[in-house]
């Protein structure tokens, strides 16, 4: 028998683990590049639960706010100011509501 990587996991596979776990699982909404972005929604957990869950807190904190500085320092390079912007503030917001829990 193979054994399987999680990287052979379908979308449904993800679903159904969640749903075992008790996890929330993704309701379908608008596309938002920056608070559901769909390059980091794929099945039913979000890239950044998955980071979370990989680190401890402290580790986790540091990951959030050297984002927030990526998306502040290339602002105005990539032809998106705004919307990276956002994505900056998106990072801190996550990091106060980390920061409070």
């Amino acid at each position: 028998m193979k054994k399987m990587s999680i990287d052979d996991a379908t979308p449904e596979e993800w679903d159904t683990v969640a749903a075992l776990n008790n996890l929330s699982i993704r309701k379908p909404k608008k596309v938002d590049p920056v608070d559901q972005p769909d390059h980091y929604n794929k099945g039913a957990i979000e890239a950044i639960e998955a980071i979370k869950a990989s680190m401890p807190a402290q580790e986790f904190r540091g990951y959030l706010k050297g984002n927030a500085l990526k998306y502040l320092w290339r602002y105005d390079y990539k032809g998106k100011p705004i919307e990276d912007l956002r994505k900056c503030r998106w990072y801190i917001d996550r990091l106060i509501k980390e920061i409070n829990q």
